[in-house]
């Protein structure tokens, strides 16, 4: 279990019970769902209330919770990145610890991810939360992020989810990309699946969503769909702008041309607005492919510079690591 928090203090001692609970009768039990052990990785986000003292507390009675306090608050992404770095399971299953998910859905997605899948995520079929300020918004960033990166999972923003190690540990988690693991999920290569989970009304504490998250989200949609289909070919991004605006600069000027010497009406060239547009297009133009040549330029340096690959293997038969060695 990974968790980040951010002054939570009253809800941690009812999540403590309710994972308790939830985890405790899978100990030993045969199946997909049958647990050998289990830990529960709080992230301590900055909290500025007692959550630290609970968390102590709540560490020095049961052994299988662990805390990592960080020195401020970095918000989730880095947050959930450390939970990730200090765990030690083989499938990680994140949740928020404001008590809205319920730990109760944690053998359902076991049970789902021991189908074959690398990643099961939540739906929070009937979410309680405010219809304008939560429900709206984020519907309608579901929607836009759907048809932007063609990923089908209908709620991004649900927390509650069960991944393999390999695949937590790919993805590349930094800035405010939470909100886009079902994204930075497919990217890897993950199989993935979405199935229905409870979701309860906060009771204690407040909520650290605000509106400006949502108008965040369009700037981060758009990092992301770069990484999602041109990380490896920005040329291909920015070229075909880079042509169009070129092309239309081309037809400005030969209009301008044939409006000076074609035309039954002579136009000045020096006042004509299609000459200054024809320019202007073509310097866009220029611009959008020279940035397309750099960007091409960076992704080699960085795949190249790091022996990244621009590809990721699932699995290999009858091949060891000499013949990895010999391919590279």
């Amino acid at each position: 279990m990974v968790i980040p928090i951010k002054d939570e203090r009253d809800n941690l001692r009812r999540l403590h019970d309710a994972l308790s609970a939830a985890l405790d009768p899978l100990l030993g039990i045969a199946g997909p769902t049958g647990l050998s052990d289990y830990e529960v990785i709080i992230i301590d986000d900055g909290s500025v209330d007692d959550s630290f003292a609970v968390l102590q507390e709540l560490a020095r009675t049961d052994h299988r919770m662990k805390v990592v306090s960080l020195r401020r608050n970095y918000g989730q992404t880095p947050a959930l990145r450390a939970g990730i770095d200090w765990s030690t399971g083989d499938v990680i299953v994140t949740m928020d610890g404001d008590m809205q998910n319920d730990p109760s859905d944690i053998p359902m997605l076991l049970e789902k991810l021991g189908e074959g899948h690398d990643a099961v995520f939540g739906l929070r079929a009937k979410r309680q939360d405010g219809l304008f300020v939560r429900k709206l918004p984020s519907f309608a960033g579901n929607w836009l992020i759907r048809k932007v990166t063609g990923v089908a999972i209908k709620d991004m923003g649900c927390t509650l989810r069960a991944m393999r190690r390999e695949l937590a540990e790919a993805l590349p988690l930094y800035g405010e990309m939470h909100r886009f693991v079902p994204v930075l999920a497919r990217m890897q290569g993950a199989r993935v699946a979405q199935v229905p989970v409870n979701h309860h009304p906060r009771i204690a504490g407040v909520t650290k969503y605000t509106l400006s998250k949502s108008v965040r989200v369009l700037l981060d949609l758009i990092t992301v769909k770069f990484l999602h289909s041109y990380v490896t070919r920005p040329m291909h991004a920015l070229g075909l702008p880079g042509l169009v605006a070129m092309a239309t600069g081309f037809l400005c000027l030969l209009g301008t041309i044939w409006m000076k010497y074609g035309s039954s009406h002579p136009v000045f060239l020096t006042g004509n607005p299609l000459l200054h547009l024809g320019i202007m297009l073509e310097m866009v133009g220029v611009q959008f492919l020279s940035m397309g040549l750099l960007g091409e330029l960076m992704a080699r340096t960085y795949f190249e510079s790091q022996g990244k690959s621009a590809y990721d293997v699932r699995a290999t038969l009858n091949l060891t690591e000499t013949s990895q060695r010999h391919a590279a």
